[in-house]
């Protein structure tokens, strides 16, 4: 799997500590006289790799795009800081990995397959069907992965700690421990994880690889106390491991891995200051314009299947339906960024979102109130407006890691919100005290939450907002970050 020679002669790099994530912290394009420009990416990855000091870090992502792939290929080795490229501070190296194979690994796999496993997703008397396709698209995911160990295996310090990142990447802790054994090796699962009588829709040989991929890092990360005991519950029941419920530590083949709990927190500093500069100012100023006085429920989301969407656009429309005081009274902001658009499910699912929408209107709308103001093209800042400027926050995920949005909002409302939340979104396990808890397939109960939230003292709302941000706010990027480097 690994560079034969890297093995051979045990040669390795100067990186004290590895972060390895399909997405990188840039991203390049291209501009019409041919040179690349880059952007920096944002999020909780890149704001965590900020707290490493140390010069020599080396963070291991894939080119996702053509421009990236120039910029890769024209880098040595693919590492951009070498190439003279800003990448502020940090050494990156992007991996050019075939296009073909990166598309079966990443959509056929990563999100076509193990993102509906993990979220529940398949409609099964008709999918999935594991046919010779599917197979074709394993062997690109395994590629893909052996890209990343090697990579990872070359840059590598003796004894560096590498954290390897998410469901793209779940053999490459096993392929690195197998290359360099002497590595502190974590992985995270930003995604949930299946319980098994799910997790076993996957072809056996498949379901035990990803288990025993993740089981060669030395710590598996989660974001909730849940997941991570759906994944213990797994390595029990498909592999037979031995796993110790108290310490929470799974056994297989002679090795013993740790799971970690980590529940990833909301940037307040970044989100405050973010979320007060001219531009969020003007489109709050747009928004207030549109909506007058009246109420609003506030939706932001990708169109991306688990969200549920469309059974939130369903309960809005029950709401106006069966509690006619609320016409003309209140506003939905619903923000859906596009998604996925290479899949036909995404693309059909962002149709049906739209057509809703459209039936929303078309039955209450008068001259002077649209009920539903929809956005589907991504646009942050007035993301940052939607959030200061919501009475109540509706956050209705079949299922998610975490959620970020429900953390975010309460941290920027100017004057308080009331949070509907999924039961079925990992942060409701730190959230649910102060919100409104649904469960996502409720119609009729959602729509009943989103009155009470709507109904809601100014006094509650502001008291619930206080310590639902002081909750959201526990584990920042930088210090979840460290923590996991640190248990490492």
């Amino acid at each position: 799997m690994a560079d034969s020679s890297t093995k051979r002669s045990g040669q390795a790099g100067t990186a004290p500590v590895l972060v390895a994530s399909n997405r990188g912290p840039v991203s390049f394009s291209t501009a019409d006289d041919g040179t690349l420009t880059l952007r920096r990416g944002g999020g909780g990855l890149v704001s965590g790799l900020s707290a490493i000091e140390d010069p020599n870090a080396v963070w291991v992502c894939a080119a996702l795009n053509d421009s990236d792939r120039r910029a890769a290929a024209g880098a040595p080795h693919g590492r951009l800081d070498l190439a003279g490229h800003e990448v502020g501070g940090q050494a990156v190296r992007m991996l050019d990995i075939d296009p073909q194979t990166f598309a079966r690994a990443y959509n056929g796999v990563a999100n076509s397959t193990l993102w509906f496993v993990h979220h529940l997703l398949y409609a099964t008397p008709t999918a999935p069907a594991f046919d010779a396709g599917f197979r074709t698209e394993w062997a690109s995911y395994q590629a893909y992965n052996e890209a990343f160990a090697e990579a990872l295996a070359a840059e590598a310090a003796p004894n560096a700690a590498v954290l390897i990142q998410d469901y793209h990447l779940s053999l490459a802790p096993a392929l690195l421990r197998e290359a360099r054994p002497d590595l502190r090796i974590g992985h995270f699962s930003h995604t949930p994880w299946a319980p098994p009588e799910y997790y076993r829709l996957l072809p056996d040989d498949v379901a035990r690889a990803v288990l025993t991929g993740i089981l060669g890092a030395d710590r598996a990360g989660f974001l909730t106390d849940r997941w991570a005991r759906a994944f213990a519950a797994c390595c029990e029941d498909l592999l037979g491991a031995s796993v110790d419920h108290d310490a929470l530590t799974v056994t297989f083949d002679g090795r013993t891995t740790d799971l970690g709990v980590h529940a990833l927190g909301a940037d307040a500093d970044f989100l405050r200051e973010r979320a007060h500069r001219p531009d969020v100012d003007e489109r709050l100023a747009a928004l207030r314009e549109a909506v007058g006085d009246r109420r609003t429920i506030v939706r932001v989301d990708r169109t991306e299947l688990s969200k549920n969407i469309v059974r939130g656009l369903q309960a809005y429309q029950h709401l106006l339906r069966t509690r006619p005081e609320w016409h003309d009274r209140v506003v939905h902001i619903a923000f859906a960024y596009p998604s996925r658009t290479d899949l036909a499910e995404y693309r059909n699912y962002t149709a049906a979102v739209q057509d809703l929408a459209a039936a929303v209107n078309g039955e209450f709308a008068t001259p002077t109130w649209q009920p539903l103001i929809l956005h589907v093209d991504d646009d942050f800042p007035r993301s940052l407006a939607a959030y200061r400027l919501a009475d109540v926050a509706l956050v209705n995920p079949i299922r998610d890691g975490m959620n970020l949005v429900a953390k975010e909002v309460p941290v920027v409302s100017d004057h308080g919100c009331a949070l509907v939340l999924s039961r079925e979104a990992g942060a409701h396990a730190e959230l649910k005290d102060d919100a409104l808890t649904v469960n996502p397939y409720d119609v009729i109960a959602t729509a009943d939450a989103l009155h009470a939230g709507l109904t809601m003292s100014p006094e509650e709302r502001a008291d619930r907002t206080k310590r639902l941000t002081a909750a959201a706010t526990a584990l920042p990027p930088q210090q979840w970050f460290l923590d996991q480097l640190n248990a490492l």
